[in-house]
């Protein structure tokens, strides 16, 4: 799988990829799929971003898309979250650090 993508990347570099935030912070990402069916008998899938203190050296909050993909199983909602761009990824991010700062929830 090509490293542009977030399965590719993660498959190539045995590590999530990260990027900066359109707030100037540092993000990680990881995957994130329900464990059970929905009403609709699909398994959502969305994005989990980590933010990073300014150090780089521990976790200080987190950002999660709403869901970006389906799958009638665990497994196909994965393979569609891994087969996403790092520029679809970066998008998603910028576009839940927006929704944040419009509405955050602290």
């Amino acid at each position: 799988m090509d490293d542009a993508t977030l399965g590719g990347y993660l498959d190539r570099h045995e590590r999530p990829p990260a990027f900066e935030g359109s707030d100037g912070r540092a993000y990680s990402v990881a995957l994130y799929v329900d464990d059970a069916a929905g009403p609709d008998g699909r398994f959502g899938g969305a994005l989990l971003f980590v933010r990073w203190t300014a150090a780089g050296d521990h976790p200080e909050g987190h950002l999660e898309t709403d869901y970006l993909v389906y799958g009638a199983t665990p497994g196909e909602a994965e393979v569609a979250l891994r087969a996403l761009s790092l520029w679809d990824v970066k998008a998603q991010l910028d576009a839940v650090i927006e929704r944040h700062r419009a509405a955050p929830e602290w």
